[in-house]
């Protein structure tokens, strides 16, 4: 297949791959790396090949296995000075490209990064919305409205397709209209289902962690940011203990916010019943074999990709309103309370579950995901389906 570039620094080149540049802060594990490493290792190698540029030089959770996979690991640094990071952007085009696509995971970011790509002549620029942070912009400052308008209008100029995780998610990038634009479309995560298929043997893994076998653990995954909204979770903790002496909060996850939580939990008198794990490649295991409820009252997501995880474990979920409703796999196990709720009504939600059996068996739930849009085989095909249709409009294709 003969392609000829759009690079105004390249006139042909010969290859047989679709070649697509992921524009992310990291590669550490979160939900949307996390997703992008589903991606990585499901996709048609043969048929697209996947960089990622990142916004950083430390070493990263998932550096090692992009590497081993063929694709590149690419810094481009100092975001907050334009003039510098577009320097660079040009320069490792020009050094590693040219790219059929820039596919930009950066939020409101997105639109200078797909300004840039498009100046440089890239052919297929795509704006993928992870998050809703429309409650955020609304208390933000003037001058950071005034960035939010420009690049969300960048995006509206620059992008030739724009992905949302779910309709808040998309509403919150594309505007309230998206849906009447038909470059704005909703692709669904998707997860692994491997991992949740293992037997797995709680004993050892309780055993690791300090946790008694007959504790009764409430999991939470996310970063240690304010939107996950750790110190509400804390509170609830608090008062489940009283009523629960045998609980357990098994938090996992790393971020900023850590050595605050870590105070919190001493003034709390948790020590005893909160276990920091950090960054681990298990969370199927530790849902399956630790977790007996799932603990999740975010300030705001995009859609919570841990949520669809902890349904196909087989995990009651208790999550806030805010949470879009296409989280909502397995009704069953599913429970949202207002974050205007007190406290007391979260303690009494999640007591709740400690004494009921649930309705719905592991297997089912996740027989239940498989047949849904987040299974990651399904996921694959409509990227690698949209990725083809968007190269095949292209007019680089002779």
């Amino acid at each position: 297949m003969t392609k000829v570039s759009n690079y105004p620094y390249i006139n042909q080149i010969d290859r047989n791959s679709i070649r697509i540049l992921h524009v992310v802060g990291a590669m550490d594990r979160g939900g949307i790396e996390t997703w992008l490493m589903h991606i990585l290792r499901h996709i048609d190698r043969d048929r697209f090949q996947m960089d990622f540029l990142v916004h950083t030089t430390k070493p990263c959770a998932y550096d090692d296995e992009i590497r081993a996979s063929g694709s590149k690991i690419i810094p481009c640094l100092h975001i907050s000075k334009l003039w510098t990071y577009a320097a660079n952007f040009r320069r490792i085009l020009k050094e590693y490209g040219p790219y059929d696509i820039v596919h930009s995971h950066v939020h409101h970011f997105s639109g200078y990064v797909l300004r840039l790509a498009k100046q440089l002549g890239v052919g297929i620029c795509i704006a993928h919305s992870h998050n809703d942070t429309s409650a955020v912009e609304y208390r933000a400052a003037w001058y950071r409205r005034g960035y939010l308008t420009l690049t969300k209008r960048w995006i509206s100029h620059y992008a030739s397709l724009g992905l949302g995780c779910s309709n808040k998610a998309a509403a919150n990038l594309f505007g309230l209209d998206w849906q009447s634009d038909p470059r704005w479309q909703i692709l669904f995560y998707g997860i692994n289902l491997n991992p949740l298929r293992d037997r797995i043997d709680p004993v050892p893994l309780r055993s690791e962690l300090g946790i008694p076998s007959d504790a009764f653990v409430i999991g939470h995954v996310g970063r240690f940011v304010e939107q996950k909204n750790h110190v509400f979770l804390l509170e609830i903790a608090a008062e489940v203990a009283k009523h629960e002496p045998k609980m357990r909060l098994l938090l996992v996850g790393e971020g900023s916010l850590r050595p605050n939580i870590e105070q919190k939990v001493l003034q709390l008198g948790l020590s005893d019943h909160v276990i920091f794990a950090g960054v681990r490649p298990d969370v199927p295991q530790l849902m399956r074999g630790v977790m007996d409820v799932f603990l999740f009252p975010s300030l705001h997501e995009g859609l919570g990709l841990v949520l669809i995880e902890a349904q196909a474990a087989g995990l009651p979920c208790i999550f806030s309103n805010v949470v879009p409703e296409e989280a909502d796999v397995i009704k069953p196990l599913v429970q949202r309370i207002s974050l205007s709720q007190p406290v007391s009504e979260w303690v009494r939600v999640v007591l709740q579950q400690r004494e009921m059996r649930s309705t719905i068996t592991q297997s089912d739930a996740l027989a239940q995901v498989e047949t849904s849009p987040f299974n990651i085989e399904t996921s694959v095909k409509q990227l690698e389906s949209i990725y083809q249709s968007q190269f095949t409009r292209e007019d680089i294709v002779v």
